[in-house]
């Protein structure tokens, strides 16, 4: 199998089932992004220490290639292609609420909005979370004109807070203390307000 087709040269890419359609489209903006964030958490796993929740966002890809697949459908006439294709379920939004409370469990009590940051691989947490955030928009202004099975919206948005919680976690695990934003003037390096 060749990496390279030719067949979209012309700025035009094929959905499952055989529909030709423009690569701006947007059923094709939403599962770009969505592959987007896959690509990311594979660099969120080789940044994080080994073991640690590694095995959770190698489930994620996993389901986001799921995603990808079910958005990279619009129209299967054939039913026996169409089984082919994996849907998202609720099943796979209750994992990711599993998680959630779990991390949670280990962190002191959110108080306010904190910068994104902290170590390597909580400001990477933090980059994930805003794409994740992205593809679930794409998503959204696709399901604004097309039938979007809801679980993928449901499952976007609680991969994004799952993915904040993980910043969080993650930052504790490494002694990195989470830099609360404050609102007010900005600050010099001395902490007194800029002039």
């Amino acid at each position: 199998m060749k990496i390279y087709t030719r067949t979209g040269d012309s700025g035009q890419t094929g959905l499952f089932g055989g529909e030709r359609v423009s690569k701006a489209d947007p059923r094709v903006e939403a599962y770009g992004t969505v592959d987007e964030l896959n690509t990311l958490l594979g660099l969120v796993r080789a940044k994080l220490p080994a073991g640690a929740l590694s095995d959770l966002l190698a489930d994620v890809q996993g389901t986001l290639f799921e995603v990808g697949a079910e958005l990279a459908t619009a129209r299967v006439e054939d039913p026996k292609l169409a089984s082919r294709v994996p849907r998202v379920s609720a099943s796979s939004v209750q994992v990711l609420e599993g998680w959630i409370d779990r991390l949670a469990a280990d962190l002191p009590p959110l108080r306010g909005f904190v910068l994104p940051g902290g170590s390597e691989a909580g400001a990477l947490f933090h980059v994930a979370r805003a794409v994740c955030r992205r593809a679930e928009r794409r998503v959204v202004a696709l399901a604004e004109r097309a039938a979007v099975n809801p679980e993928i919206l449901r499952y976007l948005n609680r991969l994004g807070d799952l993915l904040f919680v993980a910043a969080r976690w993650v930052n504790l695990a490494a002694g990195t203390a989470e830099a609360p934003w404050r609102a007010g003037p900005p600050t010099a390096e001395g902490g007194e307000p800029t002039p």
